[in-house]
């Protein structure tokens, strides 16, 4: 008996119905998605990132503003733009707070999106599952004279494919939507430290 992955692709999206195809449009999606977050967090939060970012924290605390402004502005980042929104008024706690909101959509951005997917892959496989095996019963209601075993088996195996392509596509979803939550969270750490930084030197 053949394996899953002896199948072609073109064997495989035949077999597993119609539901295989809004499934390949979601795989194509997450993989779209996660090479553009896997881009962004890298220019992000890379080493020569976190330097720069350290850096800008030794600049505000010693009240360097010109000097944190002219590197801010340099550094197209998430962490230069907030510094550069907070430097351009009196720093405050309301405009703290502003300037880290207004960084959340670049950082979170499509990470959405990617939990969606892990909930709907599945479920999309689950559909097609159902699919299959009301295409079985309805072969096995028929008369044993008109019974092809060949089409019985070809809607069970239409269930266990599209199961097993949905399982799939949120399984290699979820792995790196965690991994940008989790950079996500630590660069929004990072942008309330250097929020920080900048608001003890106004309490001077």
């Amino acid at each position: 008996m053949p394996t899953l992955a002896a199948f072609s692709f073109a064997e495989l999206m035949d077999r597993g119905g119609v539901v295989m195809w809004p499934l390949l449009v979601l795989s194509i999606i997450a993989v779209t998605l996660i090479l553009e977050r896997t881009w962004f967090y890298l220019s992000t939060n890379g080493p020569a990132r976190r330097e720069r970012i350290y850096q800008l924290g030794k600049l505000l605390r010693a009240s360097k503003l010109d000097e944190a402004r002219k590197e801010a502005k340099r550094d197209r980042s998430v962490y230069g733009s907030a510094v550069s929104q907070l430097l351009e008024e009196a720093p405050s706690e309301s405009a703290a707070v502003d300037a880290v909101e207004a960084q959340r959509g670049r950082l979170e951005r499509f990470l959405p999106m990617l939990s969606t997917i892990i909930t709907a892959a599945p479920m999309l496989g689950i559909l097609g599952t159902v699919i299959g095996i009301i295409g079985a019963f309805n072969e096995l209601s028929g008369s044993r004279a008109d019974l092809d075993l060949s089409d019985l088996g070809g809607d069970i195996g239409q269930a266990l494919i599209t199961t097993a392509a949905g399982i799939t596509v949120a399984l290699l979803t979820l792995l790196p939507y965690n991994l940008f939550r989790a950079q996500a969270d630590r660069s929004l750490s990072r942008l309330e430290s250097l929020v920080a930084a900048a608001l003890s030197r106004s309490h001077r």
